[in-house]
């Protein structure tokens, strides 16, 4: 029978896996910390998104405990039927008022999230403008949308100008846009895009599950960093990174969030967010308004990273925020970059390999990324590690 052909003829993990250099599905055994056992040995972890460092924060796990004793371990139910607790209302509050918007929604993932949104808000008659670099969810937010899907060069505005002046202009549109790119550490060039939005009525959606507790004033994201929040209409973002938990929310104003809540398939037909997520991501969030050093630390943090590279002679990328957690440095190939990989997995760094289709392939990248627990310590023991091994592998 032919559905399943494409699957027998998939060899590409079977050929990686014999050539001893698969990277992914590595099994963890111990927190989410700046040090983990992995496959029975430590590794210093230079590749989660746990950017504060709050996983194994001690109030942050006895909320979740507590959560669990009060509430048990699900809702077992929609936000729009019986799955509503007096914990989901006080975090979109908060996360509101945090963020600067009026209102707040939260979805059960990151990636529901933009599923969420962009299919409630685009129709098919509308555009959607999408970074060629943005992530896989917005992508295939719009897709569920059936709007139509206009990409534009990686922050060429000159490119993003040229397509919006061939929409008529009274047609909806709106901009979708990584804060921070994940993969890469770029920033979006938000203060142009505003410029362009008003120029060309359209409305505008900032991704920042990678800005969140990164940038902007105590944490505040992308639009705060910029000081461009009341020009941003949506802000999306996750609890898995920064708030460490697991969750996704938009922050807008009253009646786009009603519309949403009413209206977004993938709100109304999820089961709420469970309380213990819930509860751990209030935590954290009462943590970075109350740490506001946390964030500090993780720039400055990220400017140690970036210049040991450099002084190392490791090939990064030009920065747009020296201070932003994620610094990949080029590996070129693919083969060579999954192979060095795997020594460094080997030798106790663990770092993510960049490949296409998030790449070209002759500009593969590991990408390292930092929390705001690390030290410079363990950063120096792993960047001479990345060192000898990227130098033995030439």
């Amino acid at each position: 029978m032919p559905l399943f052909k494409k699957c027998r003829d998939f060899h590409l993990v079977k050929d990686v896996k014999e050539m001893g250099i698969y990277p992914y599905f590595h099994e963890l055994e111990s927190k989410q910390d700046i040090e983990v056992i992995m496959e029975g040995k430590r590794r210093i972890m230079l590749g989660s998104n746990n950017y504060l460092g709050l996983t194994v924060h001690p109030e942050v796990i006895e909320a979740g405990v507590k959560a669990l004793e009060k509430y048990g371990s699900g809702c077992s139910g929609s936000r729009f039927l019986n799955g509503t607790l007096d914990l989901h209302n006080q975090l979109e509050r908060e996360l509101a008022d945090f963020v600067g918007k009026e209102d707040c929604v939260t979805f059960s993932t990151g990636f529901q999230s933009n599923l969420g949104i962009i299919s409630a808000i685009a129709g098919k008659n509308d555009y959607v403008f999408n970074d060629r670099e943005n992530h896989a969810s917005i992508y295939d937010a719009c897709k569920l949308s059936y709007a139509e899907i206009i990409r534009y060069k990686h922050n060429d505005m000159a490119n993003l100008e040229k397509k919006l002046s061939e929409v008529p202009l009274e047609a909806g549109k709106l901009i979708v846009t990584d804060g921070v790119f994940s993969m890469s550490g770029d920033m979006c060039k938000l203060p142009e895009i505003v410029e362009l939005a008003e120029k060309y009525k359209a409305r505008v959606m900032v991704d920042d599950a990678h800005g969140l507790g990164v940038i902007g004033e105590g944490g505040r994201g992308t639009a705060s960093y910029f000081g461009l929040t009341d020009k941003v209409d949506i802000i999306m973002g996750t609890f898995s990174k920064s708030l460490a938990s697991l969750g996704g929310y938009m922050a807008a104003s009253n009646e786009v969030c009603e519309f949403v809540r009413h209206t977004s398939r993938p709100f109304i037909f999820s089961a709420s967010i469970p309380p213990a997520c819930c509860a751990t991501a209030l935590k954290a969030l009462e943590i970075m308004k109350r740490e506001p050093e946390r964030v500090k630390r993780l720039g400055d943090l990220a400017e140690y990273l970036r210049d040991g590279m450099k002084k190392r002679g490791l090939a990064i990328r030009d920065a747009d925020n020296k201070r932003v957690p994620i610094v990949p440095f080029y590996t070129y190939e693919q083969v060579r970059t999954l192979t060095i990989g795997k020594i460094l997995f080997d030798e106790g760094v663990y770092v993510n390999p960049v490949l296409p289709p998030a790449t070209t392939p002759t500009e593969c990248l590991l990408r390292t990324s930092l929390m705001a627990t690390h030290n410079e310590a363990i950063i120096d023991e792993a960047l001479d590690i990345i060192k000898r091994v990227v130098e033995e592998n030439a």
